[in-house]
């Protein structure tokens, strides 16, 4: 990239420079900071220099700028369309109605048969972790029993329990 860059006159560099002083979002004012550094005559290596972008970064702002102006600065992430799910609504509601029936190793439902299960009918490999995410959507939540400790005397804690509860009817009563 040369130290010239063409810029398309959407605004002068002091209503930039005012605009970069009262931006609040820091991508933003960044962007706009290397746009009224570049109207204001200063070349792009300087500009890369000084905010910390590379030159071609610098390159691209300006590509946006010249495009569609202020609007084309900031963080354009939020357009970012995302990838497309792995399972269609049909493939999800046929992965529902499978869920109701055990898995085929005659188990419990996971993550990892899940993904198992997704990843015969894409015929592809799929993270247990996507298996576990398509569970979430689906609405169900992870079911794991209460631990117990291993030494844990079911007799004791009947017995506190009946002494416990008379206990707490002879303060009621004292009161």
């Amino acid at each position: 990239m040369g130290s010239k860059v063409h810029l398309v006159h959407h605004l002068a560099a002091d209503e930039l420079h005012r605009l970069y002083k009262a931006a609040t979002d820091a991508t933003e004012r960044t962007h706009l900071q290397i746009i009224w550094l570049l109207t204001s005559g200063r070349s792009a290596q300087f500009v890369a220099e000084v905010t910390g972008y590379t030159p071609r970064w610098v390159s691209v702002i300006v590509g946006r700028y010249n495009e569609a102006g202020v609007a084309g600065l900031g963080d354009q992430r939020q357009f970012n369309p995302g990838a497309r799910p792995l399972l269609d609504a049909s493939q999800q509601r046929r992965l529902r109605d499978n869920l109701d029936d055990p898995p085929p190793d005659r188990g419990l439902w996971t993550g990892r048969s899940v993904a198992q299960w997704i990843a015969g009918m894409l015929g592809r490999l799929v993270s247990p972790r996507r298996g576990t995410d398509y569970l979430g959507r689906l609405g169900f939540t992870r079911q794991v029993p209460r631990p117990r400790h291993a030494e844990a005397d079911p007799l004791a804690q009947e017995v506190f329990k009946a002494r416990f509860r008379r206990r707490v009817q002879a303060l009621q009563q004292e009161d």
